[in-house]
Formats: structure tokens, sequence, C-alpha cells
């Protein structure tokens, strides 16, 4: 009975063990979050920013690669000229980007 006893080994030290099988999780995270989260945030926002600044006149891109340009918009919606008499509605979520000489080609 008193080798069983021996064989378990001291009680104590559970904390720093269960600290220690926590810490590559938290680090895990926390290197996940500043590689992709905020990344990902910055984007959205800048998105959004160069969304509410569009105008008539803005030549942009959507996301299914076609190019026009502003020639309406609603809430919404925006309305592209993309060829001779050829006008079409686009949600305004689709455009991807918007051309022109203050905006950087990537």
């Amino acid at each position: 009975m008193i080798s069983v006893a021996y064989a378990a080994g001291p009680g104590g030290g559970d904390t720093m063990s269960l600290l220690m099988s926590v810490a590559p999780l938290v680090l895990i995270f926390v290197v996940f979050y500043f590689l992709l989260i905020l990344p990902q945030k910055k984007k959205a926002q800048e998105h959004k920013k160069m969304l509410e600044s569009l105008q008539k006149g803005d030549d942009v891109i959507t996301s299914g690669g076609i190019h026009g340009k502003v020639v309406g918009i609603t809430d919404n919606v925006l309305t592209l000229d993309v060829g001779e008499k050829v006008k079409i509605k686009v949600s305004r979520e689709f455009i991807t980007q918007k051309k022109g000489a203050d905006v950087v080609q990537k």
C-alpha cells in the first residue's frame, strides 16, 4: 500500500503544469490575431472608406472584373457605364477598387 502512494508522486505543482500547458495556446492565439485578424480589419476599414467616397465620374472595377464609370448613385446601388449605351446596376459592396491617378495600382 505504501509503495502505491509513493508511485503517485507529490500532489503539488499542478498549477504550474496547467499554466505551461495553456501558454502555447495563448501564444498561438496572439500570433494569429496580429498576423491575420488585425490586417483584415484594416483592409476592411480601407474598403469601407473607399466605398463611402465614391462619386459620379469615378472609374471603378467590380469583383467580377467589370470596368466602368459611375454615372448614378443611390443608397446601395451604383449605375455603371461599361460601354457605348450599356449601363448596369451593381451593389455598392461589389466594387473592389477605384481606378485613377490618386490610387496606387497593385
